[in-house]
């Protein structure tokens, strides 16, 4: 069975240079703001990562990169988040655009 054509490239053709693969701003400004807002939120609590992994049931690992803002939670694990969160519930109203929403929840929001 031979591969399609149509496949991903990784490499160019000769094999010796990789593509330049750069971060989407805006994925960035997710990691970071969904960072803070935990941060905001749960700093204060004793093995903070026990416990937004525990909420979310996601591994440690991956709530230690949201921690540090190398990724973002995805799906399942941000609704778990805006479940438990306010914070993180205003950092994503925010980054929707949707500050009138936030204005309506009449909380005070990290942002």
């Amino acid at each position: 069975m031979s591969f399609t054509k149509k496949g991903r490239n990784v490499r160019t053709a000769d094999g010796k240079i990789f593509p330049d693969v750069s971060v989407d701003v805006s994925s960035r400004t997710y990691a970071e703001t969904v960072s803070i807002a935990l941060k905001r939120e749960f700093s204060d609590t004793h093995c903070a990562l026990k416990s937004i992994a525990r909420i979310t049931g996601a591994n440690e690992r991956s709530v230690k990169n949201w921690w540090t803002a190398k990724n973002g939670p995805s799906g399942e694990h941000l609704v778990a988040l805006i479940k438990n969160s306010e914070a993180v519930l205003g950092a994503i109203l925010l980054l929707a655009g949707r500050q009138e929403f936030i204005k309506v929840l009449g909380k005070l929001m990290p942002f």
